[in-house]
């Protein structure tokens, strides 16, 4: 698989990674070097590690970047979830990115079982 843009689930966790970056926007200030750096990087990786992953030549070493992205989608999650929890942001500032992130998680696991 070596042309990673014509990857769906790399589409749509670019999308994630646009979509985040609006929320990280939201963040204020005071918290801004708390959380701002770490949820970007999360979603940074996770169309980064599915290129990287779809230019190897196994199998195996695919799955094993598609399990760091889904990781790193995983840790996105807990770090939106913090911010709602904590109310830093408000929940319907969220909506969009954990829905996205949701659909993201939801490709990558179809694409281990095959």
């Amino acid at each position: 698989m070596k042309n990673f843009k014509n990857l769906i689930v790399w589409q749509r966790s670019m999308e994630l990674a646009t979509e985040i970056r609006q929320v990280v926007y939201k963040l204020p200030k005071y918290e801004q070097f708390t959380y701002r750096d770490q949820i970007i990087r999360s979603s940074i990786s996770i169309p980064s590690n599915l290129a990287e992953g779809s230019s190897r030549e196994s199998r195996k070493d695919f799955k094993r970047f598609l399990r760091i992205s889904l990781g790193s989608s995983f840790e996105l999650e807990t770090q939106l979830l913090l911010l709602r929890q904590d109310k830093i942001i408000e929940p319907s500032d969220l909506t969009k990115a954990l829905v996205c992130n949701d659909e993201v998680q939801k490709m990558i696991h179809t694409l281990l079982r095959k």
